[in-house]
């Protein structure tokens, strides 16, 4: 599929070669960069704090919006602190950069996002071995070890939303962190918009949430939730004094909108409902808890909804030389006349 690229903000639909095309593609599974009543919140808060804020946290210059931000975020994710940054990727990096000199044993599920591995665990994962299985292994024949489990909460290429609770089971005779890039989570997993650390924060590890907000709650920042301690010898390191932080305005309008996120993630749900029940007897693969992620391997579709002006996410992965992965992304900016016109396509 070629590229695209237009001059205007991304929506339910999106203009190509001058038609105008529905667009089932992307993160935005919220829809909020379209979402004409968070802009006003944005627009009052580029007001107050302007178009972004140069001085590190730890600057003599403090504004307490980034506090607040932290504080609420915490609350509602119900884990004991959290640190936000300017992207997921330096949040990500920032997070393993302190773990892996901690760990004894490091094990790395499958596709796990690049943020939260650096080059030298990278070279380390050896994609034969069951990740699991090679965990529990490890985990019965030592004592003492300080073990570090990474992965993703969601694959959103594949799709699905992955099951930790077998980390129950793990030998207690070791200690345990768990590491998750909760970047597909926020927003489109669970309850509510604050991802899964309530979800598996019981576990018998220490748990750690890396990821982007910039997909599902659309603000242009990272985050890091886990407990008291270590985001403050997080918050020690220079990758944190050092480093701009997110634009404040963003963060004061997410406070400001939960009302609209709420609103925009029963939407989304209801999106998902729809055009499951739509869908139902067509051979598209997705999650069996609701995701707004919906795959599929037929070309022939593909080349279909484009001449019917659909346009849908499809490039090759993991590397340039693989398969495209071909998905229909629903979010909650999209309309049931969307969904509809989607599925008449998809049936003929």
């Amino acid at each position: 599929m070629d590229s695209i690229f237009p001059q205007y903000q991304l929506n339910r639909t999106i203009f190509a070669e001058g038609t105008e095309h529905l667009f089932f593609s992307g993160t935005a599974y919220l829809g909020i960069s379209a979402s004409s009543e968070f802009s006003a919140y944005l627009k009052e808060g580029i007001d107050i704090y302007g178009t972004n804020h140069g001085l590190s946290r730890i600057n003599t210059v403090r504004l307490r919006v980034f506090e607040e931000f932290e504080i609420y975020f915490a609350h509602h994710a119900e884990a004991q602190k959290t640190a936000v940054y300017s992207s997921g990727f330096l949040a990500g990096h920032a997070v393993v950069s302190l773990l892996e000199n901690k760990a004894d044993a490091i094990f790395v599920a499958p596709h796990t996002h690049p943020a939260i591995l650096s080059a030298a665990i990278q070279n380390q994962i050896d994609p034969a071995h069951n990740w699991i299985d090679s965990c529990i292994k490890f985990a019965n024949q030592n004592e003492g070890k300080q073990i570090l489990l990474i992965a993703n909460a969601v694959d959103a290429l594949k799709p699905e939303i992955h099951d930790f609770s077998w980390v129950r089971a793990l030998s207690k005779n070791n200690n345990y962190t768990l590491l998750l890039d909760d970047s597909h989570a926020f927003g489109a997993v669970g309850e509510d918009v604050f991802g899964t650390y309530k979800r598996w924060k019981e576990l018998p590890v220490d748990l750690v949430i890396s990821g982007s907000l910039g997909k599902g709650l659309g603000l242009p920042a990272g985050i890091i939730l886990g407990s008291h301690e270590f985001i403050r010898e997080l918050t020690k390191q220079s990758i944190y004094r050092g480093a701009s932080p997110p634009p404040p305005a963003y963060l004061w309008a997410f406070l400001q909108s939960q009302e609209i996120y709420r609103k925009q993630q029963q939407k989304l749900k209801d999106n998902i409902q729809f055009f499951k029940k739509l869908s139902q007897n067509l051979d598209l693969q997705t999650t069996k808890e609701d995701f707004p992620v919906f795959r599929f391997d037929d070309a022939n579709l593909l080349q279909k909804l484009q001449e019917h002006q659909i346009i849908i996410s499809s490039f090759p992965y993991p590397s340039p030389n693989d398969p495209p992965v071909h998905r229909i992304v629903i979010s909650a900016w999209h309309e049931k006349e969307d969904l509809l016109a989607l599925v008449k396509v998809l049936k003929i």
